[in-house]
C-alpha cells in the first residue's frame, strides 16, 4: 500500500502511475491526491481536449474503459477522473483486464470513498501490482490535534495545542471542514502571530469559554456552578453542540479517569501517552482524581448512559435536552 506522502511527492516530481485507485473512510486524504493529479498532469490549455470527469451513479465500466482507451491530443498524458466510484462497487472488478494491462499515456483516477473494496479479490491484487493503491483510513480524535499542527506548520505558521483541541470539540474529526476553517484563519491572523484560542473565537465563532473542553474542566474540579452556566450556553446554540457528543465527551473524560485510578505512575509523561491525551490536560486529571474516585466514577458513567438513553426518547416521557444535561451535571456534581 503506497503512502500519502510517497504518492504525493511523485506527482509534485511528474512521476505519474496510469492507475490510482484511491479508497477508504477518509475522504479528505482523497480530494487531496486528486487535487493534487489535476493541478500536474495537464496545464489548463491541455484540459480542455485530455480530461474527462466521471461520475459513477452516471456511467459504466465500458464508458469509462473507452475513455481510458484513448490517445491524448498534443500532450504527453490523458487525465480520466472517475469520483464516486463506490456507486460501482457491484461491477467496478471489470475493471481488472485494463489494470493488467493498462494505456500508459492514460493516468486513470478512481475515487471510490467511504469503504473499501475486498482484498480477498483478485481485482485487489491486480492493483497492488499494477496501480497506484491508497486506502484512506479516518483519523481518531486524538490524532486530529497533532494532524492539525502539522498542516498549519507546513504553512509556516504556528497555532497552539489549545486552539488545536478547540477546533477538534467544535468541529470533530471532519478534516475538510478543519482545514476551511484554518484557511479562513491565516487570512485572518497576522502573519507573525501564533494562532490561538482567542483568535477561533473572534474569527470561526466557536466560544473558547463556553465548549465541551471547558465542561469537563469544570465537572473535574468541581465546578458546578460554571458547569451549569456551559449548559445553558449550549441550550442557547445546539446546533453547535449537540448533546450526543457533548455526552460522548464526557463519557471518555470519566472512562479515561477511571483508567488513571489504575495507574500506577502518574507522571504527566505517562499518563499522556497511556491515556492518549496532550501533557497540558494531564494536570486536569490529577485534579479530578481527588475529587472522583472510582466508585463515584462508576456511578457517573452509568447516569451518562441513563442521560443518553433519555436524549433518545428510551423509557422516559417527552423531556428538554437541556433538562436532561442540567440533570446529569447536577448528579456528577453531587
Amino acid at each position: 500500500m503506497n503512502s500519502l506522502q510517497d504518492i504525493l511527492k511523485d506527482i509534485q516530481e511528474r512521476r505519474f502511475s496510469p492507475i490510482y485507485f484511491l479508497m477508504g473512510e477518509e475522504s479528505y486524504f482523497i480530494d487531496r491526491i486528486e487535487r493534487e493529479l489535476y493541478h500536474n498532469v495537464l496545464s489548463e490549455e491541455e484540459r480542455a481536449f485530455n480530461q474527462v470527469v466521471l461520475y459513477g451513479k452516471d456511467t459504466t465500466i465500458d464508458q469509462i474503459l473507452d475513455a481510458a482507451k484513448r490517445f491524448p491530443m498534443m500532450t504527453e498524458y490523458q487525465l480520466v477522473i472517475v469520483r464516486e466510484a463506490q456507486e460501482l462497487s457491484r461491477v467496478v472488478d471489470q475493471l481488472e483486464s485494463y489494470v493488467n494491462d493498462p494505456q500508459t499515456s492514460t493516468v486513470l483516477v478512481i475515487c471510490y470513498k467511504y469503504k473499501s473494496i475486498d482484498k480477498r479479490k483478485k481485482f485487489y491484487k491486480a492493483l497492488q501490482q499494477h496501480a497506484v493503491l491508497f486506502e484512506s483510513k479516518r483519523l481518531y480524535e486524538n490524532q486530529v490535534p497533532d494532524w492539525i499542527q502539522r498542516w498549519v506548520n507546513n504553512k509556516k505558521r504556528t497555532i497552539n495545542l489549545k486552539a488545536s483541541h478547540l477546533l477538534v470539540e467544535c468541529l470533530g474529526t471532519h478534516l475538510s471542514a478543519i482545514e476551511q476553517s484554518l484557511e479562513k484563519l491565516l487570512l485572518l491572523v497576522d502573519h507573525n502571530q501564533e494562532i490561538t484560542e482567542n483568535h477561533i473565537e473572534e474569527h470561526i465563532g466557536f466560544s473558547k469559554d463556553f465548549n465541551n473542553f471547558e465542561l469537563r474542566k469544570a465537572l473535574g474540579s468541581g465546578n458546578v456552578a460554571h458547569a451549569q452556566r456551559i449548559c445553558h450556553y449550549f441550550s442557547l446554540h445546539p446546533r453547535q453542540h449537540p448533546i450526543i457528543v457533548t455526552l460522548s465527551t464526557l463519557h471518555l473524560f470519566f472512562a479515561q479517569l477511571m483508567q488513571y485510578h489504575g495507574l500506577e505512575n502518574h507522571s504527566p509523561n505517562h499518563v499522556s501517552r497511556l491515556l492518549g491525551i496532550p501533557p497540558f490536560v494531564v494536570k486536569e486529571f490529577q485534579i479530578a482524581a481527588k475529587r472522583y474516585p472510582m466508585k463515584s466514577i462508576s456511578f457517573i458513567l452509568e447516569k451518562i448512559r441513563t442521560a443518553d438513553m433519555k436524549c433518545k426518547g428510551l423509557g422516559v416521557g417527552s423531556i428538554s435536552e437541556k433538562a436532561v444535561l442540567r440533570q446529569l451535571i447536577n448528579d456528577i456534581g453531587g
